[in-house]
């Protein structure tokens, strides 16, 4: 079968690892015409003769998109308002970025776990201090072999930090809309189980997308529920988590401690209180920094134009209706 010749609209703004991009695309898709409008104005004459399109496609650009049936997000879970009702109503189909950065996001979770098994927030304080203020208390140390960990979310982040932690003996129990076994994990459960399993773990790591069905879901009821020696984890997507609550949680002493990748503002407002905390570990969303991102997504995009031009189905398909 002879490959369809079409044209692909990347949306504004632009990342400068991207700028390669359309040569690069052209030379290995034969027939593709890559499109990179430097203003929101010159994508929307763009788009009206595009069929397919990388990047975000708000109400106004979506309505000279007509011809579009493809959409590549730029992310695994774009941000805020990226599935809007008009886009998931639309017919074309999304493909998005999943497992371009599992290794690093994995990576990340395991550095704030032990971090907050050895205490080492409080450490980290103390050396801005220049204060000598060892802890020899047995109970300030969480031995990974004598743990439970539930992993809220068990898609590819999810099972590699579930992986990882059985290596160190870790019990790990996983929670998921679409439960599956998985390596590392003594059980996965479906998602309904969640509250009767907050209370069993000592570490709760957080690796949901954000969806209409998981924003907010750890709010105060839910905190709750989770032990008082239990250490709260989040590197999925920010609004899933109640920031106000998790603060409150921790200063009435029902948490032991908490790390966060995400936030459900960003950046976190300078004057939130858990910036103070010293049972808190704070990162600024970078839990998926690492080397070879800029290939990994380029391998998803080639890939799926070429799989486009050629009619065959697409990898990294998004139920818009979920936003994953």
């Amino acid at each position: 079968m002879r490959a369809m010749s079409f044209t692909l609209v990347m949306v504004p703004p632009h990342q400068d690892d991207t700028a390669t991009w359309p040569q690069r695309l052209t030379e290995a898709v034969p027939g593709l015409r890559v499109l990179r409008p430097g203003t929101a104005q010159e994508a929307a004459v763009a788009l009206r003769e595009a069929e397919a399109a990388y990047g975000a496609l708000p109400e106004d650009l979506l309505a000279h998109a007509e011809k579009v049936r493809w959409l590549q997000a730029p992310q695994a879970g774009p941000p805020a308002g990226f599935y809007h009702p008009r886009l998931i109503e639309h017919p074309l189909v999304v493909t998005n970025m999943r497992d371009t950065y599992t290794d690093h996001v994995a990576t990340h979770t395991m550095a704030l776990v032990l971090a907050l098994a050895r205490g080492i927030p409080q450490y980290v304080r103390a050396q801005a201090q220049s204060s000598w203020a060892p802890d020899w208390n047995p109970g300030s140390v969480l031995t990974l072999a004598e743990t439970s960990a539930l992993v809220v979310g068990v898609g590819a982040i999810g099972r590699e930090v579930g992986r990882m932690l059985s290596a160190f003996g870790t019990r790990v129990v996983g929670v998921d809309a679409r439960p599956q076994d998985s390596a590392g994990f003594a059980e996965v459960l479906p998602s309904s189980e969640l509250d009767d399993q907050l209370g069993k773990a000592d570490l709760v790591i957080i690796t949901v997308p954000h969806t209409p069905e998981t924003e907010g879901m750890f709010d105060a009821e839910r905190i709750g529920l989770l032990r008082s020696s239990a250490y709260l984890i989040n590197v999925g997507r920010g609004p899933t988590l109640r920031l106000d609550a998790l603060n409150d949680a921790l200063a009435r002493g029902e948490l032991a401690g908490a790390a966060l990748d995400v936030y459900e503002t960003e950046p976190l407002p300078p004057d939130h209180p858990l910036w103070a905390r010293p049972d808190v570990l704070l990162t600024p969303h970078v839990a998926g920094a690492g080397p070879h991102s800029e290939a990994r997504r380029f391998a998803v995009i080639e890939e799926n134009a070429k799989r486009f031009a050629a009619g065959q189905e697409l990898i990294n398909v998004v139920d818009k209706k979920h936003w994953h």
